[in-house]
């Protein structure tokens, strides 16, 4: 994961939109030192793009492969969630994992969409709260 500080804020959508307007080739300067022609493919431009538009709004950012095996620390980390709880769940079913050893791992891609699922849920509750205050004349 990447912090980002105000300048690397300012930076990211300078990149960004450079980023957008050219395609091809391009001339990329490492540190101020060294120039390079390099030509990036298609997919790495769109997660350059998307990684720098993300980092331009503050937020942080992480890039791996979806079919990366992660320790239930990292996933606990990655769901914003306690080890133990995240052990709960993969015990319970809901997010399947595999055992190396005593360890388990979990795929990221099963924490995306066990996440994307919850976010589902919630979002779902929250129309339902929004629509009860609604019907009370509570002004949401």
């Amino acid at each position: 994961m990447i912090k980002v500080d105000k300048q690397e804020i300012l930076l990211a959508e300078t990149g960004r939109q450079l980023l957008e307007s050219k395609t091809g080739e391009m001339e990329v300067i490492f540190h101020g030192r060294h120039h390079a022609n390099v030509t990036l493919p298609k997919a790495a431009v769109r997660v350059l793009t998307d990684a720098l538009a993300y980092i331009s709004k503050g937020q942080d950012v992480i890039v791996r492969p979806l079919d990366e095996e992660l320790s239930t620390q990292r996933a606990a980390e990655f769901l914003n969630v306690s080890r133990p709880f995240l052990i709960k769940i993969l015990e319970g079913g809901e997010i399947p994992f595999r055992k190396v050893g005593k360890h388990r791992r979990v795929l990221l891609s099963d924490l995306q969409a066990f996440k994307l699922q919850i976010d589902e849920k919630r979002l779902e509750v929250l129309k339902e709260l929004a629509a009860q205050a609604q019907e009370m004349g509570m002004g949401y």
